[in-house]
C-alpha cells in the first residue's frame, strides 16, 4: 500500500484535514488561534519507520476518543477516531477504524477491523490489524484456540508485534507478543471487574514483562465523567512508558489500548 496515498486509493477519507505547518517550523503565516497544535517534527531515526521517531520523545500518551451524535441520539454503532495527544496536549497522530456496518452492529467487540494510524498529514504511520474469526477471543476459555490476536504493522506492512487477550476468568489479562508470537509482556487488570464498570476512578492496567516480572508501563483508562459514561462508549486512555523503550514496544503497548477498549469498554447500545 502506497501511504503517503492510501487514503484516496482506498476511500477512506474518515481522517482529519491536514495540517499545514508545524508548531517550531516556519511556514511564512502565523499560527491560527484554535488550530489543532501538533507535536515538532522530530528528526528521522536510525532503525525507526517514518513517522514513528515521534515515539522515541515521548513517555506518555493520551489518548481521547471522538464522542458521535449518531451513537447518542440512535445507538447507531460508529466507527472510532481517536486524537493521541503528548503530555504538553500537542497531537501526535490520529487514529480512525476501518471495519464493515454489518460486524459493528452485530458482531459489537468481536468484529474484525483496522486501525490507521495517522500523522498530520494523513500519512499512515502504523497500523493495527484484527482480521474478524467466528469464536475467538473468549476470555474462560482454557487454550491459545480462544486468543483474538490483533497485528501491529510499520506503514510498510512490517509486522512489529502481536496483541491478544489471554486465558482468565475475573481479571483480565492482555499479552503482548513479538514477530514468532512469543509472549513478551502481559498487561494484568484489576483484581475486581467491578472497577471495570462501576469506579469513578482510572482505572489502571500494569504492564508487566515476562523475563523478570518487572512493571516496563502502564495503560490507564481514565474516568470521563459521569454523563460521558452512562450514555456514551467513547473512552479516553493513558499509556506511559521509559522514554528509553524500544519504539516497537512503544508502538505495541499503544496498539494494546484498542484492542483493551474494544474487548473490555466497547458496547453495542443498538440491540
Amino acid at each position: 500500500m502506497a501511504d503517503q496515498t492510501f487514503q484516496m486509493q482506498k476511500g477512506y477519507g474518515t481522517g482529519p484535514p491536514p495540517v499545514i505547518g508545524q508548531p517550531g517550523q516556519s511556514s511564512g503565516a502565523p499560527y491560527a488561534a484554535g488550530q489543532t497544535q501538533w507535536m515538532p517534527p522530530v528528526d528521522p531515526q536510525p532503525n525507526c519507520s517514518p513517522g514513528m521517531e515521534y515515539l522515541t520523545q515521548l513517555d506518555q500518551l493520551l489518548i481521547q476518543q471522538e464522542t458521535h451524535l449518531l451513537e447518542i441520539l440512535a445507538g447507531w454503532e460508529c466507527k472510532n477516531k481517536f486524537k493521541v495527544l503528548n503530555s504538553l496536549g500537542q497531537q501526535v497522530y490520529y487514529a480512525f477504524e476501518e471495519s464493515s456496518i454489518c460486524q459493528r452492529m452485530c458482531c459489537a467487540q468481536a468484529r474484525g477491523f483496522v486501525y490507521h494510524i495517522t500523522d498530520n498529514m494523513q500519512q499512515e504511520i502504523f497500523r493495527v490489524r484484527r482480521d474478524f474469526k467466528c469464536c475467538t477471543g473468549v476470555f474462560c476459555c482454557p487454550g491459545e484456540g480462544c486468543y483474538y490476536y490483533a497485528t501491529v504493522e510499520d506503514r510498510n506492512g512490517q509486522i512489529l508485534g502481536h496483541v491478544s487477550n489471554l486465558t482468565f476468568c475475573c481479571t483480565p489479562l492482555f499479552g503482548i507478543f513479538d514477530e514468532s508470537k512469543n509472549l513478551i509482556a502481559e498487561i494484568r487488570g484489576p483484581c475486581c471487574p467491578c472497577q471495570m464498570v462501576c469506579c469513578t476512578n482510572d482505572v489502571d492496567f500494569p504492564v508487566i514483562d515476562t523475563k523478570d516480572q518487572s512493571q516496563i508501563g502502564t495503560i490507564s483508562k481514565q474516568w470521563p465523567g459521569l454523563l460521558k459514561e452512562m450514555f456514551t462508549d467513547s473512552d479516553n486512555f493513558r499509556v506511559s512508558f521509559p522514554i528509553n523503550m524500544d519504539v516497537k514496544k512503544k508502538a505495541l503497548m499503544f496498539g494494546a489500548i484498542f484492542i483493551i477498549d474494544m474487548m473490555l469498554y466497547e458496547r453495542n447500545q443498538n440491540k
